[in-house]
C-alpha cells in the first residue's frame, strides 16, 4: 500500500473477514482502501450507493486497489432496519438499470431457483445435513423450487446483515461490501430483511414503504430463498467451526419455517 500512497500516509488493517480493507491517513486526509473489491464500485458510486470512489489502481502483481472516501458513520443497529431510508435505498438499488447492466457487461447470469438449490444441495457437511431442522429446510426448497417464479431479475447485494449498512452524521444511508452481489430475485435481499430484522405485523407496511405489494406468491419467495442462504450460511460457519454462530442461524432457520 505504501508505494501507492508514499511512506508518509499511515496505513492500518480496517478490520472484516477478508483483511483486505485498510485506512490511509495523512495530513487531516482519511481514506477507505480495499484490495480487489467488487468491479462495478465505480457504478454504486456514481448512483451514490457506496461512498464516494476517490481513484481505483492496479498493482504489478495484478490486484486491483480502490481508494473511497471516508466517512464520520455508525453501522445500523438492528431496530433500525425498520427505517423508511433501508426500504427507499434497497428499492434503489433493485431498481437500477445502470447496475444491471455493469452486471451484465460482467457476464453474470441470474440465480435462478434450480441453480440456487443445487448449490445447497452439493454442499459437502454430510452431518449437517442429518440435522432435523436442515433436513426439513431442504424438503421445502425441494417442494417449493417450481413455485418461486419471477418476472424480473435485478442486482441483489445477498448479504443483508445490519452492519453493512452505514448512516452518516448528516443522515445519508450507504449499503457496502458488495462482494456476494449478483443478479437475483429481489426476494433474496427483501426475504433475509424482513425475517431477520423486521417484525411480521410490520411486513405489509414495510414492503409499501419499499414499493411492492405483500402477497402470499412473495411470502413464499421470500421463504424459499431465507431458507437456501441460511443453509449456505451454516455450511460456511461449519466450514470455520463456528458453534456458536451455527446455533444462531438453526434458531433463525427453525423460526422462518414454522
Amino acid at each position: 500500500m505504501e508505494q501507492l500512497l508514499g511512506k508518509e500516509w499511515e496505513i492500518s488493517p480496517a478490520g472484516g473477514a477478508t483483511g483486505d480493507a485498510y485506512i490511509a491517513e495523512y495530513d487531516g486526509k482519511k481514506l477507505f482502501l480495499k484490495r480487489n473489491s467488487s468491479p462495478f464500485l465505480a457504478v454504486l458510486s456514481a448512483e451514490g450507493i457506496v461512498p464516494k470512489l476517490v481513484w481505483t489502481k492496479r498493482m504489478e502483481n495484478g490486484d486491483v486497489i480502490t481508494a473511497q472516501q471516508f466517512l464520520q458513520a455508525r453501522e445500523l443497529k438492528p431496530s433500525d432496519m425498520t427505517s423508511k431510508q433501508v426500504a427507499q435505498l434497497l428499492r434503489k438499488i433493485h431498481c437500477s438499470k445502470e447496475l444491471l447492466g455493469m452486471m451484465e457487461r460482467l457476464g453474470k447470469k441470474p440465480l435462478v431457483p434450480h441453480r440456487l438449490l443445487e448449490e445447497v444441495k452439493q454442499n459437502e457437511y454430510v452431518e449437517l445435513k442429518a440435522h432435523p431442522t436442515v433436513r426439513d429446510a431442504l424438503a421445502f426448497l425441494e417442494r417449493h423450487v417450481d413455485d418461486v417464479y419471477c418476472m424480473d431479475y435485478v442486482v441483489c447485494h445477498c448479504d443483508m446483515n445490519h452492519n453493512n449498512w452505514l448512516l452518516t452524521e448528516d443522515d445519508q444511508l450507504y449499503l457496502i461490501d458488495w462482494d456476494s452481489a449478483m443478479i437475483a430475485d429481489p426476494a433474496i435481499d427483501i426475504g433475509m430483511l424482513l425475517y431477520a430484522y423486521i417484525p411480521r405485523e410490520q411486513w405489509a407496511s414495510w414492503l409499501e414503504e419499499y414499493g411492492m405489494e405483500f402477497d402470499e406468491q412473495l411470502q413464499l419467495r421470500m421463504k424459499w430463498y431465507t431458507v437456501a442462504q441460511t443453509i449456505v450460511l451454516l455450511a460456511w460457519h461449519k466450514g470455520r467451526n463456528n458453534g456458536k454462530e451455527m446455533q444462531r442461524l438453526l434458531h433463525f432457520l427453525e423460526h422462518v419455517l414454522r
